[in-house]
This record gives C-alpha cells, sequence and structure tokens, in this order.
C-alpha cells in the first residue's frame, strides 16, 4: 500500500510494484492486438473496451492505495471517465470502429490530463512523476490524434491505436525503473 501510515521507502517500493503492473499488462494488451485484435476484428473490439476498463481499475486500486479516492481526486476522476468510456465503446460497436476510435480518443484527451495531474501532483512526494506527466501530456496529444483520425475517411482497426498503449508501458516501465534506481541509490 501507498498510504500515508507507511514508511517512505515502502511507499516507493508499492508505487514501483504499480508501475511495473501497469507496464506489463499494457504490453501483454499491445501483443494482443497487434496479434488476434489485427487476426480478428471482434477480439480488436474487445481489446478496445478493455483498456479503459482495466485503466479504471488500475487508477481505483492506486487511489485507494494513496490514501483513497477522495483524496485522489484526479485519479477517481480519470476512474470515472475510463468506466464511462469502455460502456461508451462498447455500446458504440454496433456502430463501427470510428465511433470507437472518436470515442477512444476523447477518453485518451482526459485520462491523459488527469494523469498528468496526478503526476504533478505526486512530483513532490515521489520520484519518476516526470514520466508520468510526460505520458499524461502524450496521451492526451494522441488522443486529440485519435479523435480527429475518427472523423476523416481512414481505415481503422485496433493497430491505429495500439501504438498509443506501447508508449504507456514504456512510460510506466521507466517509472518503475526509475524508482527502484533511486530507492536502491538511497539506500546506498
Amino acid at each position: 500500500m501507498i498510504d500515508s501510515a507507511i514508511e517512505p521507502g515502502k511507499r516507493l517500493s508499492a508505487l514501483g510494484v504499480y508501475y511495473f503492473t501497469r507496464a506489463g499488462v499494457s504490453a501483454v494488451w499491445v501483443a494482443l492486438a497487434f496479434t488476434l485484435g489485427v487476426a480478428n476484428p471482434a477480439i480488436g473490439v474487445v481489446l478496445l473496451v478493455v483498456y479503459p476498463a482495466w485503466d479504471a481499475l488500475a487508477n481505483i486500486l492506486d487511489a485507494r492505495a494513496s490514501g483513497g479516492l477522495g483524496t485522489n481526486l484526479s485519479q477517481t476522476a480519470n476512474a470515472v471517465i475510463s468506466i464511462f468510456a469502455a460502456i461508451a465503446m462498447g455500446i458504440s460497436a454496433t456502430s463501427g470502429l470510428q465511433a470507437m476510435i472518436a470515442i477512444f480518443g476523447l477518453w485518451a484527451v482526459l485520462a491523459g490530463l488527469f494523469q498528468l495531474i496526478t503526476g504533478v501532483r505526486r512530483w513532490r512526494a515521489y520520484d519518476a512523476q516526470w514520466a508520468m506527466v510526460l505520458s499524461g501530456a502524450q496521451s492526451a496529444l494522441a488522443g486529440g490524434f485519435f479523435f480527429h483520425l475518427s472523423t476523416t475517411q481512414a481505415e481503422l482497426s485496433i493497430s491505429s491505436v495500439a501504438g498509443y498503449a506501447g508508449f504507456g508501458a514504456f512510460y510506466f516501465l521507466v517509472s518503475a525503473l526509475w524508482l527502484r534506481f533511486r530507492t536502491s541509490a538511497r539506500k546506498a
């Protein structure tokens, strides 16, 4: 847990585990998206719904471990937006990929902004938040691009957004490794 009652070293360790977990799940999602999702569009649709649902769960778990949902309003808002996005994408699946990618884009903008806010808020307390701030900013920009892409005549598939999750995995991995490096350096 990352609760304030726990000593700082254990909080950093728990945050590192959280970042490693987020990186791993995102990497698996990307692999599934580029293989099964591209080969079978129905699986791609399911994966598109699962991604913001996973993001909602991860934000809830991290917020609860960091003092609660009421204390971590940016993560709570991120979770709510992610739940709505997953539901909206599930409903819009019958309308086609254009609608799903539009919703995915809007979700990425908002989720990125809330991640950026969370990173800035945690900046003093934890190391490695620069990667989370960059990730949030890049997510917001990518989301705008995805929304724009959905308004064009471009042929879309899950691969249109899978790289987004790949960058997310990269940023979470960088944050986890940075925390581990900084924790080891402090002990030495």
